[in-house]
């Protein structure tokens, strides 16, 4: 009896804690997310401000987020910045990161891109960091929005589609970033919807995004970001 009442006070707490979202942000973050992606043409391919665009990015979702925190501690998990279900998640993307692996380098070898350096070493461990802001705003944002609006009821495949679409289309005009990063938002809007986690997602877009440079696209990240500022 002492277990059953301590367990409906937590539940009748923690539901307490949990204010409720409405349309009208749930819509205004989606609008701020297209927002960031369109200011990716303007500072990043037309102006080449790559870097100060991305340190911007961050500095202004992380003060976000932490606003978002202050108001309800409840919303870092809904979000999917968790560790609970990491293992579990993580047992979900790791067939679909091999194989896209392999692919990667198949792709790399019929066309002769393959383009091995030390520079991917430095990529593959800042680029999930990036990767990472990029899930929380693509798939945490507008996938994880557009599935709780009360007044637009769509269905997930529509939800996991559109999402694609966007996030596809930040990457023109870039013909392989834009089929890869279609495949990879309809597999990652899938996991997202089912269980929820920014942080596998995450790690794993920054490794999968740097390879596919170094082998399917024949481009130089780190050259074209960090270098020209240590020159």
């Amino acid at each position: 009896m002492k277990q059953k009442l301590t367990k409906y006070l937590t539940d009748f707490s923690n539901f307490n804690l949990t204010r409720p979202i409405s349309d009208k942000v749930r819509l205004l973050e989606i609008l701020a997310v297209v927002i960031t992606g369109a200011g990716k043409f303007i500072f990043m391919d037309y102006l080449n401000w790559r870097l100060p665009f991305v340190i911007v990015a961050i500095l202004f979702w992380s003060l976000y987020v932490r606003y978002r925190y202050k108001k309800d501690h409840r919303i870092l998990k809904d979000w999917g910045f968790r560790k609970d279900n990491f293992k579990s998640v993580l047992r979900l993307v790791l067939p679909f990161a091999l194989v896209s692996i392999l692919a990667f380098v198949g792709i790399g070898f019929i066309q002769g891109t393959l383009n091995p350096t030390w520079h991917i070493i430095p990529l593959l461990i800042t680029y999930p960091i990036w990767g990472t802001v990029q899930q929380f705003l693509t798939i945490g944002l507008v996938a994880g929005n557009l599935s709780t609006l009360k007044s637009l009821k769509l269905k997930k495949g529509i939800v996991i589609l559109i999402t694609a679409i966007l996030f596809s289309l930040v990457h023109y005009p870039s013909v392989w970033l834009l089929i890869g990063t279609f495949i990879l938002a309809i597999f990652y809007g899938y996991i997202y919807l089912k269980s929820k986690n920014l942080y596998v997602l995450g790690l794993f877009h920054g490794w999968l995004g740097a390879l596919f440079y170094y082998t399917v696209v024949n481009q130089d990240p780190f050259a074209d970001v960090f270098l020209k500022y240590l020159n």
